[in-house]
């Protein structure tokens, strides 16, 4: 009789187990239909970078995160030039900086275009839309400048909280409009994409797993110095500026953008940005245009914010915003409201820059401008920077010396 009540129990437990198992099971397979993009999207930023696909999700990350299209107006296309021969170096250039685009502008006309590495059997490579990185920032400072204009914005010296109140118990409650442009805020935040556990890297699984980028910023508590003291490259100000400008207008960044900015440029493809979980634009990194359409967004800038005879941005913005004003140390690149001043630059020269080699290279004395696309995953090297900045003097002094 003891002997068959133990199997009996033992049989009511392999019975429990099984069902808890099945009940698990299903479980798990909700989360992972419900969660599905979610994970997808994490999966993305955790390979993201990976040697063996980085061309590619370079060119493709509409099918891994969130976005927003935006109306880029009616297609008008650069007109073409004589083409220009490229300094003897710029091959093997190409190969070490991992170069998947270049567009190479004088007086408006494309005179030098390639896709190296790219990775498409049908249509036309130019046609692809290229992640931005932190050129971004550079078309944020664009419709900074234009809002100011309109008056909608009272000053550069507002503190941010006039325009995004939520932030004024966090780290940025003492900074102003113009201590995020100059990335002078004095809020700490980790920028080492290397450590898992960084701010940054924080910050991408946020917008990876659709969260709230606002509520990621409205968190930051920590400082390290007063506004406007110390310059410090911080990524997330350009968010705060982000958010000023929604603040100040009840709109969206994309809404405003293509309204202010790139409908009237007559952009070759629809640019996009990527969002987070709250449709909100991912200002500092997330946009996605053509090579060619970042080139003639630095030429619409190198024409003192005009185009086609509509001034987008005022030229005294083109002016103070691409002059060296932040506080960055000796013997570093200048910064001013976010464009970069290479080191021993003429007045009117300046860059928009991003990680993995994304470069918008403006030479206004000699009328030159200079996109460039990359997946360079050597771009942190010491001299990497200088690397490309050389070679761009070279092809923009090339032209001036009528080669």
């Amino acid at each position: 009789m003891s002997v068959t009540l133990c199997g009996r129990k033992a049989q009511a437990m392999r019975k429990f187990f099984l069902r808890a198992l099945l009940v698990l099971t299903v479980a798990v397979l909700l989360v992972g239909i419900t969660q599905r993009d979610r994970i997808t999207r994490l999966l993305a930023v955790n390979s993201l970078f990976n040697e063996d696909v980085i061309v590619t999700n370079f060119t493709s990350m509409d099918s891994m995160f969130l976005t927003r299209t935006m109306d880029g107006g009616t297609a008008a296309p650069l007109p073409i030039g004589a083409p220009l021969t490229m300094p003897a170096a710029w091959e093997d250039f190409a190969g070490i900086r991992r170069v998947t685009g270049i567009v190479v502008l004088q007086d408006g006309q494309i005179i030098y275009e390639d896709y190296p590495l790219a990775e498409i059997e049908d249509g036309d490579p130019a046609d692809l839309r290229r992640i931005s990185w932190s050129m971004a920032k550079s078309l944020l400072s664009v419709l900074t400048g234009a809002l100011l204009e309109d008056g909608i914005i009272d000053s550069l010296d507002d503190p941010v909280t006039k325009y995004a109140p939520s932030l004024a118990d966090g780290a940025y409650a003492g900074a102003t409009i113009r201590n995020v442009l100059q990335m002078t805020s004095g809020v700490t935040f980790d920028e080492d994409y290397l450590d898992f556990g960084s701010d940054i890297n924080r910050m991408g699984r946020v917008l990876a797993l659709g969260q709230s980028m606002d509520g990621f910023t409205q968190d930051l508590r920590d400082t390290f110095a007063e506004p406007g003291t110390d310059w410090q490259y911080v990524s997330i100000d350009t968010h705060v500026v982000g958010m000023v400008l929604r603040g100040a207008t009840g709109r969206t960044i994309p809404e405003l953008l293509e309204e202010r900015v790139l409908r009237p440029l007559s952009l070759d493809q629809p640019p996009y940005y990527l969002t987070d979980g709250d449709g909100v634009a991912f200002v500092l990194g997330g946009l996605n245009m053509t090579t060619r359409d970042y080139a003639r967004f630095g030429q619409m800038y190198l024409q003192g914010g005009q185009w086609q005879g509509q001034q987008i941005v005022p030229a005294d913005w083109v002016a103070a915003s691409t002059r060296p004003s932040a506080p960055t140390a000796t013997g570093i690149t200048g910064y001013g409201y976010q464009w970069w001043i290479p080191l021993g630059s003429e007045v009117g020269t300046y860059m928009a820059r991003g990680i993995y080699g994304q470069y918008i290279y403006i030479d206004t004395a000699r009328g030159v401008v200079i996109a460039v696309n990359a997946a360079d995953r050597q771009f942190r090297d010491i001299g990497a920077n200088q690397q490309n900045v050389d070679m761009f003097r070279a092809i923009a002094e090339s032209l001036s010396n009528g080669t």
